[in-house]
């Protein structure tokens, strides 16, 4: 059980960064410097705190939240270890919007802080203070300096280094704190040493130094002052002021280290006791006012095998006791987390981030409150849309039943996902952000809910129409048994409409020769036989009028008139010059300036028409390109788009209108659908 403290003395922290950036070894070496654990864990061990999922483990990779609660300098911390995966970024997104501040992992590499791009941008709109911890430095593939010089290009922020590294011989020894200009040695699981200022890097060290306080200088003006005067500012000055700006998302300070050895670990806690921001900061940020009534947010859902249902929220507001009521639900229990270990709570205080049992209709993002309170929802991370789709099949068949249900809470897991049951292909699509993103879904219905699932891209909705109008064909239907007989007799006209009409009926029946009440019939035995025309597509834009017939006292029926319609339009369609539709998107793909000659060839190469491009509103260096893609190739576009840019190129997608489907493709398309 956590002691009570004060808000004061909390601080909730994301771990976010790029795939294989050194989150979790981070989020290990600050657990074991700070006696959390008493042996630090590791990915290649599977041992680690987070990450103890089987689908977690085999990855050798963050595949959900992971929250950790330590103590050091006085300050509870409670870390989030989120995803580096693109695809599994709205996990991200979800809990970033409920910390004070976060660590964004880099690695040394220059080339690779491309990767960061969306990330800061997303930090920095919802104006999320952040820092930058390079980490493996003892193998960089670059300079100190380069790796700033590439941070600077995508970051809205001023990057200011805090920390200056000590190289001998190209090795990563230690580092110069900025501040107290005072060099530090490395030691493998121990503090760093205090060593002279070596003078051979006085000139570099006083550059950046100078850097840094000319960038607070840009906010302070006494700091200004000094500068110009030349008086050396005092070191409590240098932190009021990193603090103020931080905690104001103005400026990203950098530090650095190595994550497997621990360097610079205890001196990025350091700075995160001095200069992160309170909880009661980060509230009046964003707009939350003080009260005693409790207000807490759902940032992730997580159904665990023994508990069932367990919320992880941050408190912003009021105190929460076991067995309080929250949105109507009396809450099952309230836990500190250590990875999946659960810590009993009797109470949780403004500003800290606990997990919840049992609220059943708590989804993540949601606002809660006590009984009998209401207020306005707070903001949640928006939702990112699904680019990447799989239509899944249970491997038996008397699983189906249970699809649904288990979907349902794979959804409430991760909001990310979506699915639907195609009404044209009767398919059930599971969509998500690719093919990680939706393996990983699949294997989690499989150890999870006992659902092993087959797979496979989903078909492509056809449609088909026709090219020319069809004047008159008849449809008669008569059948004789015993008794009453069927009769229905019609003659119907058959002319396209133009794109997106849709289907349009009319009769121009006069004297009666079909009577009014068979009418709507032959209207159903029309739209019946569009479900499936000539080519096995559903039709659309067409118009079919009825313009003559005949009927039976006796043996005339709906059913018979509906059967003579669809006789008459087995006949009629073919001759109308039957054609392939094709569903066409509007895309809206946003990459780096540097790779937008390559989306054209891409968008250009999947048979799609390019509509424009520009610079993206907000994104210094980025590009927009719109056009018109086929759905049929879009299917695997976020693989290669991805795979085109560092994994950060994107796109939004939304249906359009349909187009002719070019007739060599529909002579394949055709053979392969009668194949199967």
């Amino acid at each position: 059980m956590t002691q009570n403290v004060l808000s004061s003395g909390l601080r909730n922290v994301g771990i976010v960064g790029a795939y294989s950036s050194g989150k979790t070894t981070l989020l290990e070496s600050i657990l074991s410097v700070t006696g959390a654990t008493t042996r630090k864990g590791s990915i290649e061990e599977g041992n680690t705190v987070g990450d103890s999922t089987p689908e977690a483990r085999n990855r050798k990779m963050t595949v959900e939240l992971n929250a950790a609660s330590t103590e050091y300098g006085g300050i509870r911390f409670t870390f989030l270890d989120c995803p580096g995966s693109v695809e599994l970024q709205q996990e991200t997104w979800n809990a970033l919007i409920g910390v004070d501040a976060a660590i964004v992992v880099c690695e040394a590499d220059p080339n690779k802080v491309l990767t960061l791009s969306p990330l800061l941008q997303f930090l920095d709109t919802w104006e999320i203070p952040h820092l930058i911890w390079i980490n493996k430095l003892d193998r960089a593939n670059g300079t100190f300096a380069d790796v700033l010089a590439s941070l600077r290009q995508i970051s809205a922020r001023p990057v200011i280094p805090q920390q200056y590294p000590i190289r001998q011989n190209h090795d990563l020894v230690g580092f110069i704190d900025l501040v107290t200009e005072q060099a530090y040695h490395y030691h493998p699981g121990a503090p760093a040493d205090p060593v002279p200022l070596p003078p051979s890097l006085q000139a570099e060290e006083q550059a950046a130094r100078t850097e840094m306080l000319e960038a607070l200088a840009d906010y302070d003006d006494h700091l200004l002052e000094e500068l110009l005067e030349e008086i050396a500012p005092p070191e409590e000055e240098i932190v009021k002021d990193l603090k103020m700006e931080l905690g104001a998302d103005l400026i990203v300070p950098v530090f650095i280290g190595v994550a497997a050895s621990d360097y610079g670990v205890r001196p990025l806690l350091d700075a995160l006791v001095k200069e992160a921001p309170e909880p009661d900061a980060t509230c009046e940020n964003r707009g939350i006012q003080a009260g005693d009534a409790p207000l807490a947010q759902v940032l992730k859902t997580y159904y665990t095998p023994q508990g069932g249902k367990l919320s992880l929220v941050r408190l912003w507001r009021g105190e929460l006791r076991d067995g309080d009521g929250l949105n109507g639900e009396r809450m099952g229990g309230l836990y500190d987390l250590m990875g999946t270990q659960q810590n009993s709570l009797s109470v949780a205080q403004a500003g800290q981030i606990v997990a919840i049992a049992r609220l059943e209709n708590a989804k993540t993002g949601d606002t809660l409150t006590t009984n009998g309170n209401t207020v306005e929802p707070l903001p949640k991370a928006p939702a990112i849309d699904p680019v990447y789709a799989l239509a899944v099949t249970p491997e038996k068949r008397s699983d189906e039943v249970k699809l649904s249900a288990a979907i349902g809470k794979l959804l409430e897991e991760d909001p990310s996902l979506a699915w639907e049951q195609h009404g044209d292909t009767h398919e059930v699509i599971l969509w998500g952000q690719g093919d990680v993103h939706l393996n990983l879904a699949i294997d989690r219905l499989g150890r999870k809910y006992n659902l092993p699932m087959t797979t496979h891209l989903p078909q492509v909705p056809y449609k088909e129409t026709i090219r020319q109008s069809v004047e008159t064909v008849h449809g008669r239907y008569k059948h004789q048994s015993g008794g009453h007989g069927q009769f229905g007799d019609v003659y119907l006209s058959i002319k396209p409409l133009p794109r997106g009409e849709g289907f349009a009926f009319n009769d121009t029946i006069v004297g009666g020769v079909v009577p009014k009440q068979y009418i709507p019939s032959v209207e159903n035995g029309v739209r019946e036989f569009l479900n499936r025309g000539p080519l096995g597509y559903p039709v659309v834009d067409v118009a079919v009028t009825l313009t003559n017939g005949s009927y039976h006292t006796v043996d005339s029926s709906d059913n018979a008139f509906r059967q003579a319609a669809r006789l008459a339009m087995t006949e009629g369609l073919p001759i109308g010059g039957p054609t392939l539709l094709e569903p066409i998107a509007q895309v809206e793909i946003s990459v780096p300036s540097l790779y937008t000659s390559n989306v054209l060839k891409l968008v250009s190469g999947r048979r799609g028409q390019i509509l424009g491009y520009e610079g993206k509103a907000d994104w210094p260096g980025w590009d927009v390109v719109t056009g018109y893609v086929p759905q049929a190739e879009m299917q695997t576009m976020i693989l290669e788009l991805r795979s085109l840019t560092m994994g950060v190129g994107f796109f939004k997608w939304a249906y359009d209108h349909l187009d002719p489907v070019p007739e060599k493709l529909t002579e394949k398309i055709l053979a392969t659908a009668a194949a199967s």
